[in-house]
C-alpha cells in the first residue's frame, strides 16, 4: 500500500529536510519539491470547517462555513502567484469540481427564507434599496422589487460526525488519486501542522500517512529568522525581541495536543546532519525500505552543507546575549550538539 508521507514542523524548523531526504529514495516523490499544501489547516480550510459544523452549528454558521470554505478553495486553486497557491498546477485541475462536490455532500437543505448575514449592506446593496424604495414610492405601492441581499441562497448543514468524516475522507481520496498515491507514495510537505496531528486519525485510515515532525534548536530558529531571513526579506513570523519570542515560542509548543495516530514519527533536524547514518537507519525502519531503495543519497540532502545551517548561534560574539536568553527560558527544546564549530552565517541558505 502506498502512502502520504508529510513532513512538518514549526516554522523554520527545517522539515524541508525530510522532503529532500525521502525524495531521494525510490518510489517516494515530491512534485513540487517544498511547496506547502495548507489547505486542510489554512483560516477557512477544512479544520475550520470541521469545527464549525460539529462545535456549536446553526443554520448560518453552517452557510457561512461552507461558503467562506469555498471561497478559500477557489483563491487556493486560482492564484498562480500566491506562495501556497495555483492548485491547478500544485494538486490538480480537478481541484474545485472535487470541492463543489464536496460541498454538494455535506448540504442538506437549502431553504429560500434568508438571514442577517445575507442582509450585511454594502453600497451596491445600498444602491439596489434606493431603487427598489424608489420604484415603490412612484408605482404607488403597486410594483414591488424583491429585497436586495449579499446573496440568494443558503446552504444549511446539520451533519453528524460521522457523516463529516466519511465525506471528507471520500473527498480527500479522489485528490491523493489524481496525485498518484495508486502508483507511488506521494509527499505533501506541510499538509499537516503539528497542531493538528491530534485530528489525523479522523482523516486518515491506519497506515495512510507517514508523519515526520521536525523540531529545530530555537537559538538558532531565532538567530537565522532574525539575522539572516529578515535581511532577505523571507521572514517566518516570530518576534524578533529575544524575550518575547521565548514567551511565544513556549506558548506555541504547549498548544500542541497529544496525537493518536500512529504514523507520527519525532525528528531533530540537527540528527539528520549530525548523526546522518543512524537518522537514515531509523527513517528506513519508519518507512519500510532498505538501504538499497536510496537511489539518490545526498543528492537532496547533503549534510556536510546542511551543517552551514547549525549553531549559527555561535557565529558572532553580538549574539551571546540572545543566545543566553533562549538558553535560560527555552532549555528544554536545546539540542545537545557534539561539538562546537564556529559558523558563517553567510553560507547559510
Amino acid at each position: 500500500m502506498n502512502k502520504l508521507i508529510i513532513p512538518t514542523g514549526y516554522m523554520g524548523s527545517g522539515s524541508s529536510a525530510i522532503t529532500d531526504l525521502i525524495s531521494e529514495i525510490s518510489g517516494y516523490d515530491a512534485d513540487h519539491g517544498t511547496f506547502e499544501y495548507v489547505f486542510l489547516h489554512c483560516p477557512n480550510g477544512v479544520f475550520d470547517l470541521e469545527d464549525k459544523l460539529l462545535i456549536g452549528n446553526n443554520a448560518l454558521r453552517s452557510d457561512e462555513a461552507l461558503r467562506t470554505f469555498r471561497h478559500t478553495m477557489k483563491q487556493l486553486f486560482d492564484k498562480k502567484y500566491w506562495w501556497v497557491g495555483n492548485y491547478r498546477t500544485h494538486l490538480c485541475p480537478e481541484f474545485m469540481e472535487y470541492t463543489d462536490q464536496y460541498i454538494a455532500s455535506l448540504t442538506q437543505h437549502r431553504p429560500d427564507f434568508y438571514w442577517y448575514y445575507q442582509e450585511n449592506a454594502d453600497f451596491k446593496m445600498i444602491l439596489k434599496l434606493i431603487v427598489k424604495r424608489l420604484v415603490g414610492l412612484v408605482s404607488l405601492g403597486k410594483i414591488q422589487l424583491k429585497k436586495p441581499l449579499v446573496y440568494n441562497d443558503m446552504a444549511v448543514s446539520f451533519v453528524t460526525p460521522e457523516e463529516f468524516y466519511k465525506s471528507t475522507r471520500t473527498y480527500l481520496k479522489k485528490l491523493w488519486n489524481k496525485l498518484g498515491i495508486d502508483n507511488r507514495n506521494v509527499i505533501l510537505d506541510q499538509l499537516l501542522l503539528p497542531f493538528n496531528l491530534h485530528r489525523a486519525h479522523k482523516y486518515f485510515a491506519k497506515n495512510e500517512a507517514e508523519i515526520f515532525v521536525v523540531e529545530r534548536d530555537p537559538r538558532d530558529v531565532f538567530i537565522i529568522n532574525k539575522y539572516v531571513w529578515q535581511k532577505n526579506n523571507e521572514p517566518v513570523p516570530y518576534p524578533t525581541d529575544v524575550h518575547e519570542f521565548c514567551k511565544y515560542y513556549a506558548a506555541l509548543r504547549k498548544m500542541e495536543k497529544p496525537s493518536r495516530y500512529a504514523g507520527v514519527h519525532r525528528l531533530r533536524f540537527e540528527d539528520l546532519i549530525y548523526h546522518y547514518e543512524d537518522s537514515l537507519a531509523a527513517v528506513y525502519e519508519m518507512l519500510g525500505v532498505s538501504p538499497d531503495d536510496h537511489v539518490k543519497k545526498g543528492q537532496y540532502l547533503n549534510p556536510e552543507r546542511s551543517i552551514e545551517n547549525t549553531q549559527l548561534f555561535l557565529a558572532d560574539p553580538k549574539f551571546d546575549e540572545e543566545r543566553r536568553v533562549i538558553e535560560e527560558q527555552l532549555s528544554e527544546y536545546l539540542y545537545p550538539f557534539p561539538y562546537e564549530r564556529k559558523p558563517n552565517c553567510n553560507k547559510s541558505f
